[in-house]
């Protein structure tokens, strides 16, 4: 396997970056937003370089390669058919969870998901006029499980008509298991809900633990779901806009599309179709050479708190490169401890309360970096714990 460079520090600030310059403060440690500070697959800047050298960036179709490329990567790695007529090309999942919502729900109707949850998921539903119904996670013996009894009383109320399942799931790094995602598919199909699955993380799970993409279980699931992914956090392109949603059945697929020309979510990025296809082309390898070296940092961050902050736990990371830390031995809340934490640490981290209730007792650290990056966060955030 050829080797990859993911110790490199890459200066980020001053280059406009929201991750390394919202904190203007110089000397701040960025551990907050998603994304990564390595560098893209080699074969994603080859392809970069070679659109870029053409020189010309007008409004840019994708082609009939683009949508090969996306069902041929999910066939080989994940085992999941796609057909390419299904797949509608789209600028990002947020906006496309938006649209999604608005085609699917009428305002006033209720959309589930379970909390704490990614926080743009508040508003794709909340800014279409419609209701959030939210199915708690249980948070016990340090990971989380679904409460498939409320889930089950959500769902059978009349007002509710979709669920947005995140798989793997942000902000807790839990991947859920083939069993868990049939109870959820089951209590849909029961009860009339679609699924949208919003599995952007789909690439980044750790060992032991193995993605299944929820349309994949059954030719029901298929037909009665939408999936949303794209290769931004896997391979680092976030800025390049580029995503995807994959509807099976045609009804939902045309209501949809609709939606996203309405809203002005069809125009893609002149640099998102090469990059993907280079991604999945190409780019194997160096993903997995990357997930290798998040699983590592991951094993660095349990040690390090094991070793010097013993009464505070990290959740067991089975996906994403963003770890859930409970900090209920702070005896403070989020908010106030992450403000704490970048005053007197200079890090900034994600408090818990940006993804809804169950946050509380939660700050979000993005272990996406080099070591050396990873290691100096950590021992400020230590620093500043150790005072309380």
């Amino acid at each position: 396997m050829e080797n990859f460079n993911f110790d490199e520090v890459i200066p980020r600030r001053g280059t406009e970056s929201i991750k390394w310059d919202r904190p203007e403060e110089e000397g701040v440690i960025p551990m907050w937003v998603a994304d990564m500070d390595f560098m893209t697959a080699p074969s994603v800047l080859k392809a970069l370089e070679k659109r870029l050298r053409h020189g010309v960036f007008g409004y840019t179709r994708v082609p009939e390669e683009y949508f090969r490329s996306v069902s041929s990567w999910f066939s080989r790695r994940h085992g999941f058919k796609i057909d390419p007529q299904w797949i509608l090309p789209v600028p990002g999942i947020v906006p496309a969870l938006t649209c999604i919502v608005k085609a699917l729900v009428k305002p006033g109707e209720k959309v589930i998901f379970q909390s704490p949850a990614y926080d743009s998921f508040y508003t794709s539903v909340t800014k279409n006029g419609c209701r959030l119904s939210l199915n708690p996670l249980i948070y016990k013996d340090n990971t989380y499980t679904i409460d498939f009894d409320d889930l089950e009383r959500r769902a059978a109320e009349p007002d509710a008509g979709v669920m947005i399942l995140c798989n793997p799931h942000n902000p807790s790094g839990r991947v859920w298991t083939r069993d868990e995602l049939v109870r959820v598919g089951e209590i849909c199909l029961k009860h009339g809900l679609t699924v949208v699955a919003d599995e952007i993380h789909c690439e980044l799970t750790c060992p032991g633990h193995e993605y299944t993409p929820f349309a994949s279980i059954s030719e029901e699931f298929l037909m009665n779901s939408i999936s949303c992914s794209s290769p931004s956090k896997a391979f680092n392109i976030a800025g390049l806009e580029i995503a995807n949603i994959v509807v099976p059945d045609g009804e939902l697929r045309e209501k949809v599309e609709k939606a996203l020309y309405a809203n002005d979510q069809r125009n893609i990025n002149s640099f998102g179709p090469d990059a993907l296809m280079a991604a999945y082309g190409e780019g194997e390898q160096w993903l997995d050479a990357l997930r290798e070296y998040i699983y590592s940092n991951y094993l660095y961050l349990k040690d390090f708190l094991n070793k010097n902050l013993p009464s505070y736990r990290v959740l067991p990371l089975e996906g994403t490169y963003l770890c859930w830390m409970d900090i209920t031995a702070s005896g403070m809340k989020s908010d106030a401890l992450a403000e704490k934490i970048l005053k007197e640490g200079k890090v900034m981290v994600n408090p818990g309360t940006m993804y809804g209730p169950g946050g509380e007792d939660f700050i979000r650290i993005n272990i996406g970096c080099p070591e050396k990056i990873l290691e100096e966060g950590l021992e400020r955030i230590s620093k500043v714990l150790k005072t309380l």
